[in-house]
């Protein structure tokens, strides 16, 4: 009897809009004798029978933060895990980005506010800046994100109560979303694979498709390209997937976010995205299966 490899493919439990895309993976992989198993993190699985196991749209992660964290670090101790912990848990927290930032990525510029931290709203004002985008540091999908002119009294409202939770950034609003998008980078292996740019519904600024936001094909410019390769050579440890998105600001592309733990990674965007995945995870499989 032919043996077909098994692969786990990571979902949630709880998702905030079904999963659109993870049915063209799994067919890719099946092209390729693979056998992909989707399953919830945080279900009961013997993840040791897997020798690979792809976190894959597990969207409910932030909401159990630390018990993610915690099964990914075990999950990891008994089987061959990617994205690899250590890039998970930085890709975590958006502190990532002043890391980045310090370290010559050119990023959005961003107040931190840590959790509890008194009288918030004075260091906001003093920036200076206009309008602003208040957002917690660990979210995904623009869940918890207000955009508001610095001075309104909701827009101090908002920090408090996000800070009274958790840790906060808070970034210039950078007009060129509403202009021009977001592009959004997908590399597998550091291998770049294909861009898209994403824009907001008029009158929004978020370009998620569960606010009204559209996709549009991208052929990413020299300068993005070095950009995005550049934010790769600083994570903590090679990724196997990740989505790289970029805005335009004060005439030059910017790091929005990186994207390495649950992106949704437009596999139907280009004839061979899904393909290109597979491929990458087929390589990963056979190392794991060869370490044993």
């Amino acid at each position: 009897m032919l043996h077909h490899p098994r692969i786990a493919l990571v979902t949630g439990a709880t998702m905030a809009k079904p999963d659109p895309e993870t049915h063209l993976l799994v067919d890719a992989l099946a092209q390729r004798g693979i056998v992909a198993d989707v399953l919830p993190w945080n279900s009961a699985q013997d993840w040791a029978a897997y020798p690979l196991v792809v976190v894959r749209t597990p969207w409910d992660y932030f909401r159990h933060l630390d018990a993610f964290l915690a099964w990914a670090e075990r999950t990891s101790a008994l089987t061959h895990l990617v994205n690899p912990v250590a890039v998970i848990a930085w890709n975590s927290h958006k502190g990532y980005l002043r890391e980045l930032a310090a370290g010559g990525v050119a990023t959005v510029p961003t107040l931190w506010i840590e959790r509890g931290e008194a009288a918030p709203g004075a260091r906001l004002t003093a920036q200076g800046w206009d309008e602003v985008v208040v957002k917690p540091a660990v979210s995904i999908g623009a869940i918890g994100a207000l955009r508001a002119r610095a001075d309104d009294p909701a827009c101090g409202a908002h920090l408090e109560d996000l800070v009274a939770a958790g840790d906060v950034m808070v970034q210039p609003f950078v007009h060129s979303i509403a202009e021009a998008g977001e592009v959004s980078m997908i590399y597998f292996g550091g291998v770049f694979s294909h861009a898209i740019c994403k824009r907001p519904a008029a009158g929004d600024y978020r370009v998620q498709d569960l606010y009204g936001g559209t996709v549009h094909a991208h052929t990413p410019t020299a300068a993005e390209r070095r950009l995005a390769e550049a934010v790769l050579a600083q994570a903590p440890a090679a990724t196997t997937y990740a989505r790289v998105d970029l805005v335009s600001h004060e005439g030059r592309p910017a790091l929005m976010e990186l994207e390495a733990i649950e992106p949704e990674l437009f596999l139907g965007a280009t004839p061979d995205a899904a393909a290109n995945f597979a491929a990458e995870l087929a390589r990963r499989l056979e190392v794991a299966q060869a370490q044993g």
